[in-house]
């Protein structure tokens, strides 16, 4: 983890975390696909969750009054069963497979954003057993390489929430499942020293980029921009999942 190539690319992924937490849910899913380029997704995933942990601390304070405390209580829980259940699972998956798996993630993610189209009707009534359902799901993506925010996403979009209180409700719920994410990742020697001296190297870049996605989301034109995002993301996407595949 010494060359050029690989502080570059660590140094890119940072940027995308905190630009996640500033707004720019899209670019932060960028982060584990971009690092994994130069090694593999379990050991990005372990190296990165400290640093999205230190930028969750800014999100947090910026939406501490802004959140749908039904919707938390409902997909909490869930979301920390997948985290359990990708825990128990870690050791029956190959590294091939998870390759794989965050590159189909990123796939169904893009072409959904880029599909999909604006829910039409009044909005949806959170419901406890869908919730659990999606939140689990999440939970998982999450634990795998941090990718839970598409099937967190299913189950929010319809509810319609304000543009301030839906980024406070994320904010909120990922900010609590990556914090119960450090007991697995340090069981399973994802948080070993080497990892924490890198991670500590790229908070400065995280932090700052958390303000640079609050400004982004101010200044850019938004379609344009996130276009643009998931178009590189789906790109991404498909390279794991042929490195994925070839071994």
């Amino acid at each position: 983890m010494e060359s050029v190539s690989f502080w570059g690319l660590a140094l890119l992924a940072s940027m995308l975390v905190g630009m996640g937490k500033g707004g720019l849910p899209v670019v932060g899913m960028m982060s584990v696909p971009v690092l994994s380029l130069v090694m593999s997704p379990v050991m990005a995933a372990g190296l990165l969750l400290p640093v999205y942990v230190v930028s969750d601390m800014f999100g947090l304070y910026a939406y501490r009054h802004a959140y749908n405390g039904r919707v938390l209580a409902i997909i909490v829980p869930g979301m920390v069963l997948g985290v359990a259940l990708g825990w128990a699972t870690a050791h029956l998956v190959s590294e091939r497979a998870v390759t794989a798996l965050v590159g189909m993630i990123g796939v169904v993610f893009a072409l959904n954003a880029l599909l999909r189209r604006t829910p039409e009707g009044p909005p949806l009534k959170a419901r406890v057993a869908p919730g659990i359902v999606w939140g689990c799901i999440a939970g998982f993506t999450s634990f795998v390489s941090h990718t839970g925010g598409p099937p967190y996403q299913v189950y929010t979009l319809p509810l319609k929430m304000t543009k301030t209180v839906f980024a406070g409700t994320s904010t909120i719920a990922f900010a609590i499942i990556n914090i119960v994410k450090l007991v697995p990742y340090y069981a399973l020697g994802q948080l070993n020293p080497a990892n924490l001296k890198v991670a500590l190297v790229l908070m400065p870049s995280a932090a700052l980029a958390v303000f640079a996605g609050v400004r982004l989301v101010r200044w850019l034109p938004e379609r344009l921009f996130f276009q643009v995002i998931t178009w590189a993301l789906l790109g991404l996407s498909l390279k794991l999942i042929r490195d994925g595949l070839a071994g």
